[in-house]
């Protein structure tokens, strides 16, 4: 099941892949990417959210790479 969640409280968007537990978590910055025992990515989630997006577009635009805080 995918599922797209915006949580405003802490300005997270949640990105579910898969309903399988979650066993483990990577973080990079303001994203964190939580996995399955078998290694499978079950969702991921980017912090600071609304600077990300942001960012994001901005780069888009401007055609340029963005570095992950």
């Amino acid at each position: 099941m995918k599922k797209i969640k915006y949580s405003k409280d802490v300005d997270a968007l949640l990105i579910s892949f898969s309903d399988k537990e979650i066993d483990y978590a990577e973080e990079e910055g303001s994203i964190i990417i939580h996995f399955s025992k078998d290694g499978v990515p079950v969702l991921l989630e980017i912090l600071d959210a609304k600077d990300f997006i942001l960012n994001s577009i901005s780069s888009l635009i401007k055609e340029t790479e963005i570095a992950l805080p």
